[in-house]
């Protein structure tokens, strides 16, 4: 598998993005109007290459510009005799190279593209599926012809079988150069805020909340990425990060099409079944911008073996984004110290904060190193010790403030409180949502200004760097004092070379109480003590923290949930084990805590 020469790297340049050919683009107000200049200027550069597991290699499939502008203009075409400009159509693919020829199709159409994890994914997307159409409206839904009948049946048994279903990849090599009544096709005329796609949050699946991304937002955080990161025109950019995912859809796949570059993607399930795919792709294709979770690159410390490194080059690799979970600076070490000699420079590792409601990027830059941690005071009014966070860069195109989140009073350097956002990027609003919206997107500093995004994320700014410490919503309060749980997370798999994936949280009684759900690795439970592993996790929690966990669950691997883009779902977690949905390998559990699971719900595994 070859993936043609290495594109050149091209200089920095200006504040305004260039072709190939240095031209400034102008007159340029939306991204659809980005793409279409694209396909005007360089039809025939690639556009996606798209890798697709076979026998345990990738295979590539390559679309030029021409050719995803044909396709996309041949469903863009099918949309229009089903929903007008302005409804919402969900998109519902595995595959990334239908999800980009839907997700353009959507901006040529003029709707409003819905991303969503399609039917294969992990946790419970059925579920989530219809909640999103119930609370976007959808009227229609791209699939595939092999998952249509399956999304058919499953919108008509929840209610919603007025939606139609599209399958994107029916007859898309015949582009649809005119319209009914013969016309040529063109796409509605877009205004920069009119809403071009909803990003659906990882929260609840139950009550899913659509952050608005316009015109104006997503162009404006794709100047804050360049900017920050010193992308260039030309550039091959992309990984592995399902592209339903705001870290996926717009770090790789649409920054590559704003700059007039390829984007080359593979799925997440290549990448779970063999991390050394991400880094063969980079090596490979002479990715120089990729990115992913903090978990991939301990991934891949852990399971690329010697072989695969040794066939590795990722000397072009210039920027490798750590964002979407607290970035640990030992995982940082780890992965420059391992993949060193396959020509990783320790420079390139970008620590990286973002969210949804600021469409994605909010800080991060090339000057800021990777491994260094910053020693951070406890928030008001708690009476915990320092802790070191891990620096995200500058902000990027938008200003940051610090606020104690109980006062509203901004708080100075070094102090940890609520981060506060306020720029161009940052979201209008959740869709159809008022009220949430004026909660979150109008805070106000007291005695000062208003119009900020609060994010519910915990951190400081030193010495005008973000550090990042987690959510307010996971952190455990014991005793008066703030726990974080990834934390306490790090510190138990130090216990064992046995332990995996684990998590952390907090359950409310007459007092918090610690849990703690830990997997083991593969084979791991034959033949060890697990009565001995679980008392290493109490003693080490205690030494450190001065907290004794009222519960140990040790897992099977795959039982900690996290989300499609890698984060702990902690919150899910806590309800499980509440409602007595965990099935531990051995576990002990305090008498009090014990009470505390749903009544009539019995404890699964030995004790």
């Amino acid at each position: 598998m070859t993936g043609g020469p290495r594109p050149p790297v091209a200089p920095a340049y200006a504040s305004d993005i260039t072709t190939r050919k240095g031209r400034a683009l102008t007159g340029q107000r939306t991204f659809t109007d980005i793409v279409r200049s694209r396909v005007v200027e360089s039809p025939d550069r690639e556009a996606l290459i798209l890798l697709t597991e076979q026998d345990g290699t990738l295979r590539p499939e390559t679309l030029s510009y021409a050719e995803l502008d044909r396709a996309a203009r041949t469903v863009a075409a099918r949309i229009g005799r089903h929903v007008a400009p302005g409804e919402r159509v969900l998109i519902l693919h595995e595959s990334p190279r239908l999800f980009g020829i839907g997700f353009l199709a959507c901006l040529y159409a003029g709707v409003i593209a819905v991303p969503a994890a399609p039917l294969g994914a992990l946790g419970r997307p059925e579920e989530r599926i219809t909640g999103i159409v119930k609370d976007s409206g959808a009227g229609c839904v791209l699939t595939s012809l092999a998952e249509a009948l399956d999304v058919t049946q499953l919108l008509a048994r929840t209610g919603h079988g007025r939606v139609t279903c599209i399958p994107t990849d029916a007859d898309i090599t015949d582009a649809v150069d005119a319209v009914d009544g013969g016309q040529p096709w063109q796409p509605p005329r877009r205004e920069p805020d009119d809403v071009a796609f909803l990003q659906y949050t990882s929260g609840s699946t139950r009550e899913p909340r659509g952050v608005i991304v316009t015109h104006r937002t997503l162009l404006a955080n794709h100047r804050a990425i360049h900017a920050a990161l010193g992308t260039v025109p030309g550039s091959r950019i992309g990984g592995w990060l399902p592209l339903h995912h705001d870290m996926g859809l717009i770090g790789q796949l649409l920054h590559a099409l704003w700059l007039g570059g390829t984007a080359v993607l593979l799925s997440p399930v290549a990448f779970v079944k063999r991390p050394a795919h991400w880094l063969e792709t980079i090596s490979r294709y002479g990715l120089t911008v990729s990115g992913a979770p903090d978990f991939a690159y301990d991934l891949c410390v852990r399971r690329v073996n010697d072989s695969q490194l040794a066939g590795l080059d990722l000397s072009g690799w210039q920027v490798a984004v750590s964002g979407g979970e607290p970035v640990n600076s030992a995982t940082m070490r780890a992965f420059a110290d391992r993949f060193a000699a396959a020509g990783l420079r320790a420079e390139a590792l970008v620590p990286a904060y973002g969210l949804a409601e600021a469409t994605l990027f909010v800080s991060g830059d090339r000057a800021t190193c990777a491994f260094g941690t910053h020693a951070l005071p406890a928030p008001p009014a708690a009476a915990a010790p320092e802790r070191e966070a891990v620096a995200c860069g500058r902000p990027a195109g938008v200003e940051v403030r610090i606020v104690d989140p109980g006062t509203g009073r901004a708080l100075e350097d070094g102090r940890v409180g609520e981060i506060w956002v306020r720029g161009e990027s940052v979201s209008p609003g959740y869709w159809g949502s008022p009220r949430d919206s004026a909660d979150v997107f109008d805070g106000r500093i007291k005695d000062g200004e208003g119009g900020y995004l609060r994010t519910g994320d915990l951190g400081a700014l030193v010495g005008g760097r973000l550090c990042v410490t987690g959510r307010i919503k996971d952190v455990i309060v014991v005793a008066g004092r703030n726990l974080y749980p990834q934390d306490l997370e790090r510190t138990v798999r130090e216990v064992s070379a046995l332990f995996g994936s684990g998590t952390a949280f907090g359950v409310p009684g007459e007092r918090e109480h610690v849990v703690v759900v830990q997997e083991l690795r593969g084979r791991s439970r034959y033949g060890v003590d697990l009565a001995e592993l679980t008392a290493g996790v109490q003693r080490r929690l205690s030494e450190q923290y001065d907290v004794v966990p009222s519960g140990v669950l040790l897992v099977r691997p795959g039982t900690v949930r996290r989300t499609t883009s890698g984060k702990l779902e902690r919150a899910a977690m806590r309800r499980m084990f509440l409602n007595g949905e965990l099935t531990a390998l051995h576990q002990w559990v305090d008498p009090e805590v014990e009470r505390l699971v749903r009544r009539g719900t019995p404890r699964k595994g030995p004790r």
